[in-house]
């Protein structure tokens, strides 16, 4: 199972708003041993976003969507995930007693009076509406739940509420947690190009099935100036037998090597 992570609005392909979610979510991944394998930007384009998900669904990935679940017309994310499915959309029961708690106690905080008919309370329980046999995922912020089905999980574009929501949803899954001491070794190789060290990388990842190796040239790198980061990544046992391999064809190569790396 692939993990991949959808990022929806218009604010951040505008440059309204700064995108943290990509960040905090490898970071997440990372503390349980996983890595992100995809992840893609969307405007609130409810045909953009209804095709996209439809792949998302079919794909059996692990998928978070972060962003577009509100009540506003300018969300479009939970419409679009009951047209991928081609399921109605419904208030979910949980969600609805979740979003009449948030009422309550901002209707205490206010001193006023809640009311289950008033226009606002309606609007707020637009925000459990969601397609039909879907599950909800919990808000420890302000109790508002974001949803799921399967294996693709949305909770809502604001940080403070999507990041812990994003570790409940990586929970979920204990199956694909590894413990890994050591997933990536590398080199800052000077004194090459490129392409005259692809034959090395290639033979590399023949060698030693189950390693990747990546290559990270920098033209102006603020310590090494002209270098390539050179390296290996892996969980495997054969991860620091190939580092060595490289590490010797760099050397029988003649390039220099400045430093070397351990993630």
């Amino acid at each position: 199972m692939q993990v991949g992570l959808i990022i929806i609005g218009d604010e951040i392909l505008s440059g309204k708003r700064q995108d943290s979610h990509l960040a905090k979510f490898i970071a997440l991944l990372a503390e349980r041993g996983m890595q992100l394998s995809w992840a893609q930007y969307l405007a609130d384009d409810r045909e953009r976003l209804t095709a996209r998900l439809r792949e998302a669904f079919a794909s059996g990935d692990l998928v978070v969507s972060c962003g577009g679940i509100g009540a506003t017309p300018d969300d479009h994310t939970r419409q679009s995930a009951a047209a991928a499915l081609g399921r109605p959309l419904a208030l979910h029961p949980q969600a609805r007693e979740l979003i009449w708690e948030r009422v309550l106690k901002m209707a205490v905080e206010q001193g006023t009076t809640a009311d289950p008919d008033h226009p606002d309370t309606l609007s707020r329980f637009e925000m459990g509406v969601f397609p039909e046999g879907a599950g909800i995922i919990p808000n420890p912020y302000n109790k508002i739940p974001g949803f799921f089905v399967g294996n693709v999980h949305f909770v809502p574009g604001f940080p403070v509420m999507a990041h812990p929501m994003m570790a409940w949803v990586l929970d979920r899954f204990p199956q694909l947690h590894r413990r890994i001491e050591v997933v990536e070794r590398s080199l800052i190789v000077q004194g090459a190009m490129e392409a005259s060290l692809t034959p090395l990388m290639e033979a590399i990842e023949a060698d030693f099935p189950g390693v990747k190796v990546f290559s990270l040239p920098s033209v102006d790198h603020p310590q090494w100036g002209r270098c390539i980061e050179l390296g290996v990544k892996g969980d495997t046992d054969a991860l620091a037998p190939a580092y060595d391999a490289l590490k010797r064809g760099v050397i029988q190569f003649g390039a220099s090597i400045s430093t070397e790396l351990v993630r």
